[in-house]
């Protein structure tokens, strides 16, 4: 489709209000986006017209919802391109697919067994790999990070042993924007055997994951960041690994036989999806992924690097302005703060303005302990928005630096 930013904003009823008797500016991407209509609307029609639990039910609604949930785990096999459809499995959000994986490494590794994430993740990608180490005696190493909001790509290299079991890391930073290098991390850990997981949950917006072309062994990433309900999330495995990994959950949908002697495991991918699953949240994901892909991921990449590029230029002028995170390959998500001005301060006045920022650690306290700060203003562009909702946030954020100098 041509890309009409008016058509794409009618999509979405929400941006439509004032907040504070000023028309809404919604610049908290990175944390959740928003719903088109379409996505609502389908939410709406599961519970009025298919509503019924799927799988082994024989009646005419139990089908139906079975047939709507396994074909949007065809639609986001196809998106991801992986090779099976049973390596893709719903879930709750990212969170819960890394917390899956990291249990049950935290059952094979041993003591000795090293795990390395990244000075970039997101809390959810370092504390289910501490508690695997924990339980499990391996070491968790981690590679640094250099001024620009980068990785050391040296470094982990030299990290890289024939200890090394497991690589975690994001595709893109949730508080600085940086796209990783995550290709050439995958290939370096497999030379010494090494899974990957990348936590995609921050690139998913901005862009389409080929996980075969990547050849990670794990990707995972939320739906409420693409356009898509809350409490829903995919992870993608590769069959060997998913195979090898004990189940997280025990209960319904997930057994094939079940005594009190012994029970047997179902077959990918209900072996991880225990119990009844968000079977709306499951159809709607698929008809989110529909509406971007009809929007085009190649439109929203250029739009929103041109949101980037203009909303750094105008910040660039504010006086006292410090940004973090400035390496060339970026996504659409600036990290600034006024020197001398706790960010909270300022999120706070300029939502008087109708102005939606993130202000704080991002879930990302190793990266601010690196700057020696207590957290950063995070405006996250969606390709929903405009240069005029930019302007608008630039006015706001000049009366509040006035205002706390």
């Amino acid at each position: 489709m041509t890309f009409d930013i008016n058509k794409i904003r009618a999509d979405f009823p929400i941006l439509n209000q004032q907040v504070n008797g000023k028309p809404l500016v919604y610049f908290d991407n990175g944390a959740t986006s928003q719903k088109p209509k379409v996505v609502i609307d389908a939410e709406v029609k599961y519970y009025n017209e298919i509503n019924a639990n799927i799988h082994r039910g024989v009646h005419h609604l139990s089908q139906v919802a079975t047939d709507a949930y396994e074909a949007a785990r065809l639609k986001i096999q196809n998106h991801i391109n992986a090779k099976n459809s049973f390596e893709v499995l719903f879930t709750s959000g990212t969170t819960f697919g890394i917390n899956l994986v990291a249990n049950g490494f935290g059952q094979i590794l041993k003591a000795g067994d090293e795990v390395i994430v990244s000075h970039l993740e997101h809390h959810s990608n370092i504390v289910p790999w501490q508690f695997a180490c924990e339980r499990s005696g391996a070491t968790l190493r981690v590679i640094p990070m250099l001024a620009d909001g980068s990785l050391d790509m040296d470094a982990y290299v030299g990290l890289l042993n024939e200890n090394t079991k497991v690589v975690a890391v994001n595709h893109i930073s949730n508080a600085l924007g940086t796209i990783n290098p995550v290709k050439f991390i995958i290939e370096k850990a497999h030379e010494v055997g090494a899974a990957v997981l990348i936590d995609g949950a921050q690139a998913t917006p901005h862009l389409k994951p080929d996980v075969q072309e990547l050849d990670c062994d794990f990707y995972v990433f939320s739906g409420h960041k693409i356009c898509g309900p809350t409490g829903t999330g995919i992870l993608y495995g590769k069959e060997k690994w998913l195979n090898t990994l004990p189940p997280y959950q025990g209960g319904g949908e997930m057994i094939k036989e079940v005594t009190f002697e012994k029970t047997t495991y179902a077959c990918l991918p209900h072996k991880f999806e225990a119990g009844t699953p968000n079977i709306a949240g499951g159809i709607v994901l698929g008809v989110a992924i529909d509406y971007l892909n009809e929007v085009g991921f190649e439109n929203i990449a250029t739009y929103e690097q041109e949101l980037l590029a203009y909303a750094t230029e105008k910040l660039s002028e504010l006086e006292g302005i410090e940004f973090y995170g400035t390496s060339q390959e970026k996504a659409s998500v600036i990290s600034f703060n006024f020197k001398g001005i706790h960010p909270y301060d300022v999120g706070a006045i300029i939502d008087k303005l109708g102005i939606a920022v993130r202000t704080g650690h991002h879930c990302a306290q190793p990266i601010m302990n690196y700057f020696d700060i207590p957290g950063t203003i995070r405006a996250s562009f969606a390709f929903y928005n405009t240069k005029e909702e930019i302007d608008a946030m630039i006015e706001a954020l000049k009366k509040a630096h006035m205002m706390l100098s």
